[in-house]
């Protein structure tokens, strides 16, 4: 069974009022996510704001990270699959991101589409295939929402006949194309991870087969976010309905005013972590404020 099954947070950057890089603070996010049970983390997603952090911030966050999370396996025995995000819109980039990924000891390298410049099929597959040489597991990340492109099914068959293709982030908001992976590559092939980019899907996602989320809310609650997934793998869906329909206010509110700009208000009025973003990222309007001061309310969170 593939190492890519369950929950797994994409992690935001806890950043200081002037823009710092909170590394404490980043440390104490990992912790939180250890300790409430999750499965993997995905650090350095777009959800961590990489378009606004410099290399060498970068590679002081993997530091942080992976030191955190080697340290609880250590003491407690256990694998936490790293995912290391590894996406750009320049191929060159994209490659050498993949190469740091595996220098680093990461479990796999997510690349996303690349985004602006809309290549055509043809392009996206060599894309994938320069990622691919590196030789480090790849999780193909679809958001066409983020990218402006889709990977249909058809191109992503292509893609998969690839070496070093681990799975996908499936986050096209497409249920049906959603199904169509399960149905034309996963039943294919048990070790393709299908995992949902969409914390509002992953339940009919691990219902159609798919294999969990990479989540944004699991930042604030870890535990709930991989009891979700776990009862809709082991098919216990009644108390995976009972999770989801918990947690489906607060699904929402989680992006009311953008991504990462949303949960960072959560965890900041839950105390967890510095939540100020970076520019071209604002702070969230008071009326979002009150929307997700609501939901965290409802949810008892």
């Amino acid at each position: 069974m593939s190492i890519f099954r369950g929950a797994f947070t994409a992690l935001i950057t806890p950043m200081l009022p002037n823009g710092d890089v909170d590394f404490e603070g980043l440390k104490k996010l990992v912790k939180h996510q250890l300790s409430g049970g999750i499965d993997g983390l995905v650090p350095l997603g777009t959800t961590a704001e990489t378009p606004t952090l410099d290399e060498d911030e970068e590679d002081k966050i993997i530091e942080a990270v992976f030191s955190e999370v080697r340290k609880f396996e250590s003491e407690n025995k256990v694998k936490i699959p790293l995912i290391l995000g590894a996406g750009s819109n320049n191929t060159r980039d994209a490659v050498r991101y993949c190469e740091r990924a595996k220098k680093a000891g990461a479990d796999a390298a997510l690349v996303v589409t690349p985004y602006y410049n809309k290549p055509s099929k043809e392009g996206i597959f060599r894309h994938f295939e320069e990622c691919s040489k590196v030789g480090i597991p790849i999780i193909v990340y679809n958001i066409q929402g983020r990218t402006g492109t889709n990977i249909p099914t058809d191109l992503l068959e292509r893609i998969v006949k690839l070496p070093n293709i681990a799975g996908v982030k499936e986050a096209s908001g497409n249920v049906n194309q959603m199904m169509e992976v399960i149905a034309k590559i996963k039943n294919k092939n048990p070790e393709f991870a299908v995992l949902s980019g969409d914390d509002g899907l992953t339940l009919p996602l691990c219902a159609a087969g798919g294999d969990g989320v990479i989540s944004v809310v699991s930042n604030l609650t870890p535990s709930k976010v991989t009891a979700l997934c776990h009862a809709a793998l082991e098919g216990k869906m009644e108390e995976a309905r009972k999770i989801h329909y918990e947690l489906l206010p607060f699904f929402k509110a989680a992006f009311v005013d953008g991504n990462p700009t949303s949960i960072k208000y959560a965890l900041n009025v839950k105390g967890l972590t510095a939540a100020t973003v970076r520019l071209p990222l604002v702070e969230i309007t008071d009326s979002a404020k009150k929307v997700v001061e609501e939901a965290l309310k409802e949810c008892n969170l």
